[in-house]
């Protein structure tokens, strides 16, 4: 059973590469993991993997990689090649996109030398509550609906598990199992800005849900004090 620091993911969303790494060599062995997302990486490339790795940080590349295929699984197969922890794909790519990005990212991991990274899911983004869902994008459902509809595409295409709202976790484990992970980004302690997440829960009340990780970002690496940050949600979390 992981500990409670373990299931925390940091996100580095910065557009340079010095403060992650400084974030890294304050925090970054006392979480289990940390995230390269667009921003970092399109600024620092793959550096930004590489260097964190050196300082022994585990990854999770949040690449939500999305195209056909063939262009996804080679995609998925270079993230594989850099020893990344856990990467993702949008599920809204469908079955054979995600299933073929899955084993070209496990099968590079390994001729890598590296163990095989979890591979998952994105289903509704934490920023998209119901109007957006349905009169932008057009799906008649809520978006708990239609988070759920596609975590059951992601178990079908093999998966991991899947980056879903916190609000969606307990259907989804009735859906796809208790093993089937989920990773809950909109994470705000109760004392953070809640920003332009709309589908949002603190720590304690996302890991009571059932979620396996948690996403914590801006209440961490914006605060003044960003190690005291880390320790108030670690004792809310009786770590």
């Amino acid at each position: 059973m992981r500990e409670p620091k373990d299931r925390i993911i940091v996100a580095l969303d910065y557009s340079d590469l010095a403060p992650a790494l400084a974030m890294a060599e304050l925090i970054g062995s006392r979480v289990g993991m940390l995230k390269v997302g667009l921003e970092l990486f399109n600024s620092a490339g793959l550096q930004a993997i590489h260097q964190l790795r050196e300082r022994g940080a585990r990854i999770f590349y949040d690449s939500k990689f999305y195209d056909i295929p063939n262009t996804a699984a080679g995609a998925a197969a270079a993230a594989g090649r850099m020893g990344v922890s856990m990467l993702n794909v949008h599920a809204l790519g469908g079955v054979a996109m995600m299933a073929a990005a899955r084993e070209a990212a496990v099968e590079a991991a390994r001729s890598a030398g590296f163990a095989p990274p979890l591979v998952l899911g994105v289903t509704i983004v934490t920023s998209l509550g119901d109007r957006e869902v349905q009169q932008e994008l057009g799906i008649p459902s809520t978006a708990g609906e239609a988070a759920i509809r596609l975590a059951k595409l992601a178990k079908e295409a093999g998966l991991d598990g899947v980056v879903a709202s916190v609000h969606e976790v307990a259907a989804i484990k009735r859906a796809c199992g208790t093993e089937f992970l989920a990773v809950t980004p909109g994470i705000r302690p109760s004392w953070a800005a809640v920003g332009d997440q709309t589908r949002v829960a603190t720590p304690r009340e996302a890991l009571s849900i059932g979620a396996d990780f948690l996403v914590i970002g801006r209440p961490i690496t914006r605060a003044d004090r960003p190690a005291a940050a880390l320790d108030r949600i670690l004792d809310e979390l009786g770590a």
